[in-house]
C-alpha cells in the first residue's frame, strides 16, 4: 500500500481537470439506460488504500448497478504512516465528484499556512502556503463508510484471486509500491524502479506542530533532517531522513525500532519540545521511484503507487492516487469501450504524473545533497529549500509571502526594486550588468566560415534586447573542424574582420552588453548536413575527413574518424591559439572553450568516446590532459583581463559515461588552470543517450559544481521564464543563466522581462530608439478602464 505524503503544494501546471467532464453522468442521473462493454458491470479493485477505495466509491456512485469489490489483504485499520496532505486542487476535484466525501474530509482537516525552516539554531518562517491534512486512518474510515453506503463490497484479510481478469470486466490494481500485480505482468508494464540514496522512517508525536517544519541537524555522523506537519488536533507526522552512509555511521543499522525512535527523539529534541516519538510498524527504508512503460493490459489497469511514485518531500502518493481515481472514473464514463477509456486515462494522467515526478526527483536530490547548502546564509538557505523542486518560484513565493521574499533579496544584495536577475556580476575584468546570457546557438548560416549579414542582425538584435552577455555560436578553429558547411570560423583573417564588424556594432549600439565567442572543433560530429536538412546526418557529397580522440563513429552510419596522433594534437592546439588571437583582435569580451556535446575536446573527456591507451586516455586525469593543454595554450594568448570560460557536458546520460561526480572533478581541474566560470550543459556525447528532460533540468549539475568547487557557473537548459532566472539566481544555484530558444522566440526577451516586472534600473537599458516601447502594450478590451457599476 502506498504511504507517501506531500510536503509543499505542488501547484502542478497542466494538471488534469479533476471534474467528471463532457458527457459524464452524475449519480443523480439514475442508472444507465443500457449496459454494454462501455460501462463495466463487474469491477474488481486490488488494494484498499485511499486510491483504490476512492475509485470504488466513484464508480459505484456513477452507476449503482455496477458490482464493485475491493480486495485488501490487511485489516481495515492497518496502515503505514500517519497523516495525509491534500492540495486545494485535489480537494476541488473531490468536492465536485463526491460532495459527501468532501464534507466528511472538511470536518476533520487541520489547516495551516506557515513553513518553518530551522538551521543552525535560526528559524525562518514563510507564510501563505495553505495546507490541509488529516489522519490517514481517518481518511480510510471516511472512504470505508462511503463505500459501504454505496454498496461496494469490502473484503479485508483477503488476498485478491488470481483469476480476476477472467471473472471481471475491469480490474484496477491499486496495490501500492510493492504491487504484486505489476510484478506478475512485468513483461507488459515494464517497470523501472530506481532506489535512491537516503534512508527515512515515518513516525509521529502526540502534539500538533503549528507549521510545516523542516529541521536540520548537523551531527558528528553527518546531516539529518526532520520533515513534520500536524494532521490532528493532538498529533503530527514526523519523518526522519538522512543519507545511507550517515545512517550507517550513526549506527541506526544496528538498532531495533524502539532504539531508533529514542535516538531520533534525542537528536531532534528541540523541534519535538522534548516529547517522545511513536511508531506504527515503522521501519527504515529507502525511497524507490517507480515508472512503468505501460499502465494497462487488457482489462487490467494500474493506479497510484502501483503505476508511479513521487518522493514524500513534494509529491503525495495519496494525492496522485486520488487524482488517478478521478481521471479513470471520468474516462470510463466518457469513452465507448474500456480499452478506449484505459488508453485515455493513461494519456491524460501520464504527463501530469511525469511532471510531478520530475519535481519530486529535484526535491529528493536536493535533500540527498543537503550538505552542499549548509553554509548558505540563513534566508537564502530557506529560499533554496522552498524552491528546490522548481514548482515554488521567486514570483509565486513573493505573492505568498512578500516580506520573507524581500528579506531574502536584501540578504542577497538586491537593491530596492531590483529583481535578482538584474543584479550585476563580475568575471575577471568584465562586469556584466545582469545575469542573462544569450546561449550559444549554431545558426549554420555562414559562407566559407564567414559570418555575414544574418549574423550581424541575429547577434545585434539580441544585444539590443538587453542581455548582459551575448554568445556566438560555436566558432570553428579550422575548416576540418566544422560541423556543417554553414558553420562560422576564425581560421582566416577575412572571418576575423567579419566578426569585428559584429562586435563593433554590439559595443556601439548596445553599450553595456558584452559579446563572447565560443571556440570549438567538431571532432567526430563534423561533415554533416545543415540542421534543418538532417541533424547529424552525413553529407551526401563534399565530405571532409574527421578526427577524434578515438576511431569511433558518432552513429553507426556516421563517418569513422581517425584517432589523432601526437603531431596532430599539437596542430589542433595551435589552431585553437591562433583562433583565440584572432578573437581577441576581433574585439570579443569573453572566450568560451567548447568541451561539451561530443565535439573534439568533449570526446577526450568521456570514457565512452576516449578509448586511447597513451598519455591522453584511460584515467580521468589522462582524459583531461589534452583539453587542459588546449585551455592553457588559449589562456596564455587570451588577454589577461578578459574572462575565459569552459562549457562541459556534466553527464553523458549513458551507462559508463561521465557522471555528475566526474563533472565536479572536470570543473575543478579547469578552475585550477584558471577558468573563470563553467558553463554547465549535459549530453549529446553519444547517440544512444537517455536524457531526463524537464524544466531547467540541467541546473542541478551546475548547482552541484558551484557548491563543490566554488567556481562561478552558468546554468543552461530549458530555462525559459524570468521567474525561473530570478529563482535560480536568488537560491544560489547558479551565477548566470543562459537561454537559447527563448531568445529565438523573442530577441528582446530581457527587455520584456524588465518591463513585465516593472524594473527600470541600471541592470538593463532600452536603446534610445526603442524607449517608446518600454511599457507593455495593451492586449485588448480586457485592459480597458472599467466603469463603476455598483454603489
Amino acid at each position: 500500500m502506498e504511504r507517501t505524503v506531500t510536503a509543499i503544494p505542488s501547484g502542478a501546471r497542466g494538471c488534469v481537470d479533476l471534474r467528471l467532464r463532457r458527457g459524464a453522468r452524475s449519480a443523480t442521473d439514475g442508472p444507465h439506460p443500457h449496459h454494454d462493454n462501455s460501462h463495466p458491470l463487474r469491477v474488481a479493485i486490488i488494494g484498499g488504500g485511499p486510491g483504490g477505495l476512492y475509485a470504488a466509491a466513484l464508480l459505484k456512485r456513477l452507476d449503482p448497478t455496477r458490482e464493485v469489490t475491493v480486495w485488501e489483504r490487511n485489516a481495515p485499520d492497518d496502515t503505514f504512516g500517519f497523516g495525509v496532505v491534500l492540495s486545494d486542487e485535489t480537494l476541488g476535484g473531490i468536492e465536485h465528484a463526491d460532495p459527501q466525501v468532501y464534507e466528511a474530509l472538511q470536518r476533520d482537516f487541520i489547516r495551516w499556512d506557515d513553513i518553518d525552516i530551522t538551521h543552525r539554531t535560526t528559524r525562518q518562517t514563510s507564510g501563505g502556503h495553505g495546507f490541509a491534512a488529516l489522519g490517514r486512518k481517518r481518511l480510510l474510515e471516511i472512504l470505508h463508510t462511503r463505500c459501504r453506503d454505496l454498496g461496494v463490497a469490502l473484503r479485508f484479510h483477503t488476498e485478491a484471486p488470481k483469476d480476476l481478469p477472467q471473472t471481471h470486466d475491469l480490474v484496477i490494481a491499486a496495490d501500492g509500491i510493492h504491487s504484486t500485480t505489476r510484478e506478475t505482468y512485468a513483461d507488459v508494464f515494464r517497470p523501472q524502479v530506481t532506489t535512491h540514496h537516503c534512508r527515512y522512517i515515518w513516525l509521529a508525536t502526540d502534539f500538533p506542530f503549528d507549521s510545516f517544519r523542516f529541521d536540520i541537524a548537523e551531527t558528528e555522523h553527518g546531516v539529518m533532517q526532520l520533515h513534520g506537519y500536524p494532521y490532528a488536533p493532538d498529533a503530527s507526522t514526523v519523518i526522519i531522513e538522512m543519507r545511507e552512509e550517515v545512517w550507517r555511521r550513526a549506527g541506526f543499522d544496528e538498532l531495533d525500532e524502539t532504539e531508533s525512535i529514542e535516538r531520533c527523539g534525542k537528536i531532534f529534541a528541540e523541534a519535538l519540545r522534548g516529547r517522545p516519538l511513536r511508531s506504527n510498524n515503522s521501519a527504515w527504508t529507502t525511497f524507490r521511484t517507480v515508472v512503468n512503460d505501460r499502465w494497462s493490459h487488457g482489462n487490467l489497469v494500474l493506479l497510484g503507487d502501483a503505476a508511479h511514485t513521487a518522493h514524500f518531500s513534494i509529491g503525495s502518493g495519496t494525492k496522485l492516487a486520488v487524482e488517478d481515481a478521478l481521471a479513470l472514473a471520468a474516462c470510463l464514463e466518457e469513452r465507448d469501450s474500456p480499452a478506449e477509456a484505459l488508453a485515455a486515462y493513461e494519456a491524460e494522467r501520464r504527463p501530469v504524473v511525469a511532471s510531478t515526478q520530475r519535481a519530486a526527483r529535484a526535491s529528493l536530490e536536493w535533500f540527498e545533497n543537503l550538505g552542499l547548502y549548509l553554509d548558505q546564509p540563513p534566508r537564502q538557505f530557506a529560499f533554496n529549500l522552498l524552491t528546490r523542486s522548481r514548482r515554488v518560484t521567486h514570483d509565486n513565493l513573493r505573492l505568498r509571502d512578500a516580506r520573507f521574499t524581500a528579506a531574502v533579496e536584501r540578504e542577497f544584495g538586491c537593491p530596492p526594486g531590483t529583481p535578482p536577475m538584474f543584479t550585476p556580476f563580475r568575471l575577471r575584468g568584465l562586469s556584466l550588468r545582469n545575469r542573462v546570457v544569450v546561449s550559444p546557438m549554431d545558426m549554420y548560416s555562414a559562407v566559407d566560415g564567414v559570418p555575414g549579414d544574418f549574423h550581424l542582425v541575429h547577434l545585434g538584435a539580441r544585444a539590443l534586447g538587453g542581455a548582459g552577455l551575448v554568445m556566438t555560436e560555436m566558432v570553428c578553429v579550422s575548416e576540418e573542424g566544422r560541423i556543417t558547411p554553414g558553420c562560422a570560423g576564425l581560421y582566416t583573417g577575412r572571418q576575423a574582420e567579419a566578426w569585428r564588424r559584429i562586435t563593433d556594432f554590439v559595443h556601439t549600439q548596445a553599450p553595456g552588453t558584452a559579446i563572447g565567442v565560443q571556440l570549438g572543433h567538431s571532432g567526430r560530429k563534423g561533415s554533416t548536413k545543415l540542421m534543418w536538412e538532417g541533424m547529424d546526418e552525413p553529407l551526401q557529397e563534399g565530405n571532409w575527413p574527421l578526427v577524434a580522440a578515438s576511431a569511433l563513429p558518432y552513429k553507426p552510419y556516421s563517418q569513422t574518424p581517425r584517432a589523432l596522433s601526437r603531431a596532430q594534437l599539437t596542430d589542433i592546439r595551435e589552431q585553437f591559439t591562433t583562433a583565440a588571437c584572432r578573437a581577441a583582435r576581433a574585439g570579443f569580451d569573453l572566450l568560451e572553450l567548447h568541451c561539451a556535446h561530443g565535439y573534439l575536446l568533449s570526446g577526450f573527456l568521456s570514457p565512452l568516446t576516449n578509448r586511447r591507451t597513451d598519455a591522453y586516455g584511460g584515467s580521468p586525469e589522462k582524459r583531461l590532459r589534452f583539453p587542459l593543454e588546449v585551455f592553457d595554450a588559449v589562456r596564455n594568448v587570451w588577454p589577461g583581463e578578459r574572462p575565459l570560460t569552459v562549457r562541459i557536458s556534466a553527464t553523458d546520460w549513458a551507462e559508463g559515461g561521465t557522471t555528475a561526480e566526474d563533472a565536479v572533478e572536470i570543473a575543478r581541474a579547469f578552475a585550477a588552470h584558471g577558468a573563470d566560470a563553467i558553463d554547465v550543459s549535459t549530453g549529446q556525447v553519444v547517440a544512444d543517450e537517455r536524457p531526463e528532460y524537464g524544466r531547467s533540468y540541467q541546473t542541478p549539475f551546475a548547482d552541484r559544481i558551484r557548491r563543490a568547487t566554488g567556481v562561478p557557473v552558468i546554468a543552461v537548459g530549458a530555462i525559459s521564464s524570468w521567474d525561473d532566472v530570478n529563482s535560480l539566481i536568488l537560491a544560489g544555484r547558479t551565477d548566470l543563466c543562459a537561454l537559447a530558444r527563448p531568445h529565438l522566440y523573442d530577441p528582446h526577451w530581457t527587455l520584456h522581462a524588465a518591463a513585465e516586472q516593472g524594473y527600470t534600473g541600471p541592470g538593463v537599458a532600452w536603446p534610445d530608439p526603442y524607449r517608446a516601447g518600454s511599457r507593455r502594450p495593451q492586449t485588448g478590451r480586457t485592459d480597458a478602464p472599467k466603469p463603476r457599476l455598483s454603489l
